[in-house]
Formats: structure tokens, C-alpha cells, sequence
């Protein structure tokens, strides 16, 4: 005879019912809370409303748990929060006086400062701006597009409490010819309120041709000059791609300590530009010649190259940087990322430098041909990925001044005041002519060096204003001051590799 288990008493078959039921009603609860969460944060959106922070799971205060997992939860909880959908600042609304079109001229970091100033104007003159246009028609002939370097939407969300934003004209508008024009260099804010913002309201739709230095680095309203900062810090934020291989970049050269960047201006277009051939043979010289004339844009075209050097105007060669580098004290094994395209007479003229300093690395060393070859052909992605490593290293020293090295510069003051070497050239090519000449000692010629530019390295202070030379005086985002408030002042508690 087959004996059935004996069923449970009746008591034990009602707390079992009661404890599905409520685990039923649990499970209902969270289902209905997680469907009203969610369209509750969809109306907020919808609304241009700020979204109410998500609530955080808490730690448990039960039992001990190692290092390593307490570390595993909070780099799952920073993902947590990277991947959660950042909260909208709420939109601004006004009126629009029409739509501001741009197209930006030059590399990189002049586009990128132009781009700040146009986002200015247009908040400024109530306007509708259109995402630039950035140039292709350069010596780099660079085909990308503002998508290609910048995080569209980022851009347009970031600035919705300041101004509008569109991908593209309205239909309304396409066919129509936009007035185009190139603002004065360097014009005041009043400037634009009485001469552009009539033509916009006449015209509705107006492009600038040209944006490179178009606003004044001072006598700005406040308000401007930060605007100014939060475009250039907070809203031009590179693509995800970008970013990925920059820090991947910067966490490969920290695994060994601290890094410099040396941003090293000897490529040919600099040169053939700028007239310099310091060091060049006489073929180099009649190459860069040659290209120099074939550049109708580029207005001079005979250039007293020497004259140039000794003025301070020409960059370092890399055998004058390898003097400068030891003279400052920076040790045989120091790490140098070299951050630029491709240098004039390629390894050959690297090779000083490379032999005082072995350690040398640059992307085409920390990326792999797989993870660069959809940045080839586009030099201006290439030099975003070298902005972000500069940006993140210990000490920055550009061997000339252009606009990379003072966005670089300026971006470095606003993260911390990090250590910026501004070389004084003209004062360099002198000593190191005097070194080579044999009538100083090295001990003489690295005292004077480390001398010259004990406070040249970023420390705080005011830009230099010349009435009537706005060429002349200190640039803006070189060193925007007026967005560098005492919570920056931190150099004193940032760790930096000590020269």
C-alpha cells in the first residue's frame, strides 16, 4: 500500500497563502512605483523641468565586507550614476531676434575659442544659433564635421538655460541666402548690439564667415566672461570616442607615475607659416619657401627668419628644447608624452632629444593601428586626443605659443592652476646662443634658465591689458581670470612633479 505524505495542518496552509499573497502585493508595489518613477521623470523632461535626483541605494550597515568589495561598489555605483541621464537645466525662453550661422576658421583650438564667442554673441543679441560649421578648407583639409569632435547633444543641453541651440535652419528658412559677413576683430560687446543686431533683424538669418578672435578679451560684462568659461569647460565636451581613447592615453602614462607633455610646434605648416628655419637645411628652406607662396591666405611671405628668432617669434627646434629640458632639471627618465602632428625632418630630428630623454612616448606608442585608424586623415580629431592628455598631465610646456598652447594653458588655470611652463624665447635664444657659443657654462646657462621662468608657471594672476593692442595683451583663454575664483586656488594641495 502506497502511503501519501500527510498534508500540512490547515494553520500552516494559511500563513503559506498569506505569505504568497503578500509577496504578490510586494512585488505589485515596486512594479507600480518603477511605471510612476519613469513617467514621472518623462514629464519632467517633456516640461524642460529639472529631474528630481534618483534615490540612492544605501550601504548595509550588516557585516563585514573586504576592501576590494566596498571598492567593486563604488566603482559600480560612479557607472551607475555615468550611465543615469544627467538632469536638464531648465530652458530658457525669449524671443529670437533670427538665426546666427558659423563658420569657423583655423585648427582645433582657434575654432574651439571661436565657438565660445559665438555661443556669447548669440546669447548676448537674443539669437537662434545653428551648430558650426568647422573648417575644411585649411592646409589640414580636415573633412570633420562639429559631430565628429564635439558631443552634439551634450553642447545643446548644457547651454539650454542660455541660449537655443538647433541642428539646422527651419524649413522656412533653407532656401533662403543668409546675409554673410566677417565681424571686426576683437569687437567690445557694444559693437555687436549696434552694428549686428539691426542686420539680424533685418535679415534674420546671418553667417559669419570668419570667427577667429572676433570678441575682446576684456571691458566684457561679467556675466559674458563666465558664459565665455562655461562654454569652453563645460559644454564643448569631446565624443565619447574621443574621450574613451584619451583616457585610456592618460591612464596608461599614470600606471608609471607622473607624465609632461611637451607640445612640440615643429611641424611644417608651422614653419613655412612663421618663416622660421633655424636649423633647417637648404633644401628644408626652399621646401618650406615654396609652400609658404603656394598659400595665397598666408599674407607674409618674405620673412627674415633670424630677425624672427631673436624676437622670441619662432618656435623652440627640438634640439634647443632638449637644453632648455635639462637646464630646468627634468631627470633622464622623465616621462614626455610629444603632443603634435608630424615633425619637420621626422626622427632624424628628434633624435638629440630622444637620446637625453629615452622616454618618450607619443599616441601612435599607447594606441593600437585598429583603435587610430578612424582619427587618420583628420587632424583635428588627432589633436583633440592630444588636448585631452595635455590637459590631464603634470606639467605642460608648449615650445611655442599658438592657440593650443593657450586654450591648454587657460583649461589648466580653471582645473587647478596645474603647472603650465611658458617658455620665454626670447630671452631662451639668446642663452642658448651664448651656451653653444662656449661664454656660459652649463652651470651658468641652467641657473639663468630655471631663473627665467621661476614664475612663469601658471601662477594666479590678472591678464595684462594694452588700450588700442588687444594683439599684444594677454589672451583671454590663456587666462581667464574672471572665472578663476578662490575655490580654484588649489596648486598648493595638487600634487605635481617638482623640477
Amino acid at each position: 500500500m502506497v502511503k501519501h505524505k500527510a498534508s500540512p495542518p490547515a494553520a500552516v496552509r494559511r500563513r503559506i497563502g498569506g505569505a504568497g499573497a503578500s509577496a504578490i502585493r510586494w512585488a505589485l508595489r515596486v512594479a507600480t512605483s518603477i511605471v510612476a518613477w519613469t513617467l514621472l521623470l518623462h514629464l519632467f523632461t517633456f516640461l524642460g523641468i529639472p529631474r528630481p535626483p534618483l534615490p540612492i541605494a544605501r550601504p548595509s550597515c550588516l557585516g563585514g565586507r573586504s576592501n576590494s568589495t566596498a571598492a567593486n561598489s563604488v566603482v559600480a555605483a560612479g557607472e551607475a550614476r555615468h550611465l543615469a541621464p544627467p538632469a536638464l537645466p531648465p530652458r530658457r525662453l525669449y524671443k529670437s531676434n533670427g538665426y546666427l550661422l558659423v563658420s569657423c576658421n583655423g585648427g582645433l583650438n582657434q575654432m574651439r575659442a571661436a565657438i565660445c564667442d559665438m555661443v556669447t554673441v548669440a546669447r548676448y543679441l537674443n539669437l537662434t544659433m545653428v551648430i558650426p560649421e568647422l573648417d575644411k578648407q585649411s592646409f589640414w583639409a580636415d573633412p570633420s564635421d562639429f559631430g565628429d569632435i564635439f558631443d552634439v547633444n551634450h553642447f545643446i543641453d548644457s547651454l539650454r538655460n542660455e541660449v537655443k541651440i538647433v541642428k539646422e535652419l527651419p524649413q522656412k528658412f533653407s532656401e533662403k541666402v543668409p546675409l554673410s559677413m566677417q565681424p571686426i576683430s576683437w569687437s567690445s560687446d557694444k559693437y555687436y548690439l549696434r552694428q549686428i543686431l539691426p542686420l539680424v533683424r533685418k535679415h534674420k538669418v546671418v553667417r559669419f564667415s570668419k570667427t577667429d578672435s572676433r570678441l575682446a578679451n576684456n571691458g566684457l560684462p561679467l556675466k559674458l566672461q563666465k558664459l565665455r568659461c562655461h562654454v569652453n569647460y563645460n559644454a564643448l565636451r569631446f565624443t565619447p570616442s574621443i574621450e574613451a581613447l584619451g583616457n585610456k592615453m592618460i591612464s596608461t602614462l599614470r600606471r608609471t607615475g607622473s607624465f609632461i607633455v611637451l607640445h612640440l610646434r615643429y611641424e611644417m605648416d608651422m614653419l613655412a607659416f612663421s618663416g622660421c628655419k633655424h636649423g633647417c637645411s637648404d633644401e628644408e628652406t626652399e621646401e618650406l619657401t615654396r609652400m609658404r607662396y603656394a598659400y595665397p591666405w598666408w599674407k607674409e611671405k618674405e620673412i627674415d627668419s633670424e630677425k624672427k628668432r631673436l624676437e622670441g617669434l619662432c618656435p623652440l627646434t627640438p634640439g634647443e628644447t632638449t637644453l632648455v629640458l635639462k637646464a630646468l632639471g627634468f631627470p633622464r627618465d622623465t616621462r614626455i608624452y610629444i603632443a603634435s602632428g608630424e615633425i619637420y625632418g621626422g626622427e632624424k630630428r628628434l633624435a638629440v632629444l630622444k637620446t637625453e630623454f629615452p622616454n618618450i612616448v607619443r599616441k601612435e606608442m599607447l594606441l593600437s593601428d585598429d583603435e587610430l585608424r578612424p582619427f587618420q586623415k583628420h587632424s583635428t580629431q588627432m589633436a583633440a586626443l592630444d588636448y585631452r592628455v595635455s590637459v590631464a598631465s603634470d606639467v605642460f610646456i608648449p615650445s611655442n605659443d599658438g592657440n593650443m598652447a593657450k586654450v591648454v594653458e587657460g583649461h589648466r588655470r580653471f582645473t587647478g592652476f596645474h603647472r603650465t611652463i611658458q617658455l620665454d624665447r626670447k630671452k631662451l635664444v639668446e642663452l642658448i646662443d651664448l651656451f653653444e657659443d662656449q661664454e656660459l657654462s652649463w652651470e651658468e646657462f641652467s641657473v639663468a634658465v630655471k631663473e627665467l621662468h621661476g614664475g612663469r608657471m601658471s601662477q594666479p594672476i590678472r591678464r595684462r591689458i594694452i588700450p588700442g593692442q588687444p594683439k599684444e595683451e594677454d589672451y583671454f583663454y590663456a587666462n581667464p581670470h574672471e572665472c578663476l575664483g578662490p575655490a580654484k586656488k588649489r596648486r598648493d594641495r595638487l600634487k605635481h612633479m617638482e623640477i
